[in-house]
């Protein structure tokens, strides 16, 4: 009967999957994952030895209440490096029951390896993206000699520790593991920049998956190998097809990207070029006269908390000046995948009025204003004319086909890859200085005069 619950939660796990693919059914994908993950604990519980439950109902308790203030009062900004500590949490947990195993004189010697050896690195690598993400250490790239060399050394010690675990059982060597897959994770994160931290919580996601999977075959628990699989699967495609979005590879980001030195291409860029500014006067006046515009979030309209004003602006503008208003989302804009969609459900932004980069940026050449608010790396021409550039190559927003661009930005400071934007000085943008989201009421509050 168990292994029959065991299965229809599964099947909810992936119809959860289906709906997240889709804003309009993710409501519905969130519903079906919680069920489905509510069926297989309590079916879980139910196999438990009665003495048993005395400690386990307390521990569930706990991580469920921690679950829930933490889900409450977390910031939307803050949903990255949240994402990243639970990434964390799931492979020390595998890791935890791999060890908890051999202690218990468990013999599936190479489940419980390979469950230690995934968990370890996703937690340690998790750990170093939150601290990353919280502003706990540099969002730039962290590199030092030998470094390459020496993450080659320890995964092939890694992996030769693994296999003499799977053949001797000796207990040094599982904790040897521990401590390499450790130092493993740290180091293979460190490198990577802030700009690529979306594919990279991507990838430790799906190591956290598979992690789970390989417990699921040590403890023969073929639910726990369904999950880990959907959760590894998912999250190693949404790397990929991130990756391909920023015409980048995995090898790149781990690596830390191109090794330009950022401070020397702002240097050029800022000579004899001087930026235009406006003020939220100018940008009222220009959106009145115009008859299509397009809105691209980034990462400024979260720290702001700028959505709400930015759905009251397109509502003033459709219904008083029967403005054309879309808001165009790129793939990797803010801190992971589909972080400007969640903001802009949350301030009620009809799906029908939300496009993908590839559905909107033929589109730029035909409206009057492109209002930019924090976004700076996905629009950045630089990607498609200079080669050394360190996001050379990544698809990116064409807002400087408008005729007018307005960018909000509280300086013109470089995005996450340290690269200033050369649009900046456009002879058709205006820069509207300061938080995005009082330059955006005071648009809005000029334009219902």
């Amino acid at each position: 009967m168990s292994g029959l619950i065991y299965l229809i939660a599964a099947v909810l796990f992936i119809l959860a999957i289906r709906g997240l693919s889709s804003p309009r059914s993710a409501r519905l994908g969130n519903g079906l994952g919680i069920a489905g993950m509510t069926l297989a604990v309590v079916t879980a519980l139910a196999l438990v030895p009665p003495q048993r439950l005395l400690l386990i109902v307390p521990a569930l308790a706990i991580g469920g209440i921690i679950g829930v203030i933490s889900g409450q009062k977390v910031k939307m900004t803050a949903l990255p490096q949240m994402i990243a500590a639970f990434n964390g949490l799931g492979g020390l947990a595998a890791a935890f029951i791999a060890a908890g195993e051999i202690a218990d004189g468990g013999t599936r010697y190479f489940g419980s390896a390979a469950g230690l050896l995934i968990g370890a690195l996703a937690f340690s690598g998790s750990m170093i993206a939150f601290a990353k993400l919280q502003g706990l250490l540099p969002g730039r790239p962290f590199r030092f000699a030998l470094q390459h060399p020496l993450n080659v050394l320890l995964g092939a010690a890694a992996f030769a520790l693994l296999a003499a675990f799977s053949l001797w059982h000796t207990e040094w060597l599982f904790w040897a593991l521990a401590v390499i897959a450790l130092l493993l994770g740290f180091l293979l994160v460190l490198p990577v920049g802030g700009a690529d931290m979306p594919i990279i919580i991507s990838v430790l996601n799906s190591y956290s998956g598979w992690a789970a999977a390989g417990i699921g075959f040590t403890l023969g628990q073929t639910l726990l190998i369904i999950t880990g699989t959907i959760v590894g699967a998912s999250g190693a495609i949404l790397a990929y097809v991130m990756t391909k979005a920023m015409n980048s590879s995995l090898l790149q980001i781990m690596t830390g990207g191109n090794t330009q030195n950022p401070s020397l291409a702002a240097a050029v860029v800022h000579q004899d070029r001087t930026a235009r500014s406006g003020s939220p006067e100018d940008a009222a006046f220009i959106m009145e006269n115009a008859e299509k515009i397009i809105i691209v979030p980034g990462y400024g309209m979260a720290a702001a908390h700028a959505q709400h004003a930015l759905k009251e602006m397109a509502d003033v503008l459709r219904q008083k000046y029967h403005t054309e208003v879309r808001f165009a989302i790129h793939p990797v804009a803010g801190r992971m995948p589909g972080h400007m969609n969640v903001l802009l459900a949350e301030a009620n932004v009809p799906y029908d009025e939300i496009y993908e980069m590839d559905d909107i940026n033929r589109d730029f050449g035909n409206v009057d204003v492109a209002y930019v608010i924090g976004a700076n790396d996905i629009t950045n021409p630089l990607a498609k004319t200079d080669p050394s550039s360190p996001i050379y190559g990544m698809p990116v927003l064409e807002v400087e086909r408008a005729k007018t661009v307005f960018f909000v930005k509280r300086s013109l400071a470089a995005g996450y890859s340290g690269v200033d934007n050369p649009l900046f000085y456009n002879d058709n943008t205006i820069m509207l200085y300061g938080d995005a989201k009082q330059v955006t009421e005071a648009i809005v509050k000029d334009l219902e005069k």
